[in-house]
Order: C-alpha cells, then sequence, then structure tokens
C-alpha cells in the first residue's frame, strides 16, 4: 500500500501486516488470522494474494491466484463452502488490481484460546502453549495441486 510522506511523496512499503476479515480462504486463513504480505512481489500460479475487488475498488480481498489467463489473474477463495466473491462472479482480475503476494500467516494467541475453549478444553497446558508456538506462525505457500485440480474441471 502506498504510503505519504511529510513531503508529498507516496514510497511504498515492502511487507504489510493484514488482518484476515472473513471465511473465504478458510483452512488457509481463518478470520482473525494476521498476513504478512510483501508488496510488488511476483505472483505465480497457485500464491495467495491480495487484491482490490474488481467491482468495488476500496475493499481490499484476499484470494488464491489459481491460473493467468488473458487480461490477467484467475482467482478462487479456499472454502468450497462459500461460493462467490471471486472470478467465478468477476471474471478474471486485471494483473494492476494484484497488489501483494501473502508470504505467511499469524494466528493470535487469543484466537487459539477461543478455539481451545470451543472445544470444550479451558485450561491452556504448556504443552497446548508448545503447540501454539509451532503452529502460530506458518508461510503461507502455493499450492500447485490445487490450482491443477481446479484447472482439470
Amino acid at each position: 500500500m502506498p504510503e505519504t510522506t511529510a513531503d508529498g511523496r507516496e514510497t511504498r512499503v515492502p511487507f504489510q501486516l493484514i488482518e484476515v476479515d472473513g471465511p473465504s480462504m478458510v483452512p488457509t486463513l481463518n478470520p482473525g488470522d494476521w498476513m504478512l504480505v510483501r508488496h510488488g512481489a511476483r505472483v505465480r500460479p497457485g500464491d495467495v494474494v491480495i487484491l482490490r475487488h474488481p467491482l468495488q475498488q476500496d475493499l481490499l480481498v484476499v484470494k488464491r491466484a489459481v491460473e493467468r489467463r488473458e487480461g490477467g489473474w484467475w482467482v478462487l477463495g479456499d472454502n468450497p463452502y462459500n461460493a462467490g466473491g471471486d472470478s467465478t462472479v468477476y471474471g478474471v482480475v486485471p494483473e494492476e488490481l494484484v497488489l501483494a503476494r501473502v508470504r505467511a500467516r499469524f494466528r493470535p494467541l487469543g484466537r487459539f484460546r477461543q478455539e481451545r475453549e470451543a472445544q470444550g478444553r479451558r485450561q491452556l497446558s504448556l504443552a497446548a502453549l508448545v503447540s501454539w508456538t509451532f503452529l502460530a506462525v506458518r508461510p503461507v505457500l502455493a499450492d500447485r495441486s490445487l490450482s491443477r485440480r481446479l484447472r482439470a474441471r
């Protein structure tokens, strides 16, 4: 995202933290997760990307870039139960609307506690804390098998 300096010039921040809001990328990204994104990174099929919604450009969305087509990228959400809000609705996304590539996700400790309480486990043991430590930060990798499977339909 461009930031404005004191003298009015726009600069690009190479990395940014963005919170996930919505279920379209479950199970890869859950609501409440934080994403580390890299602006200006090269996008390849299977990458998770941040883009401006083609029909509502003040809205940023996160989707998986499935394949390159004439005119831009075909993007889809990972959640098969959350239909719509991707290229099946608005078609190919022009290259200039793809802003960043998601590099990693961070699941806050509070979110981890909420998930455990929903499962009926209220105590946060040392083993659970160690588990959260290993699960909290994960790279978000391109899932090439997913993109091949989606293309084959």
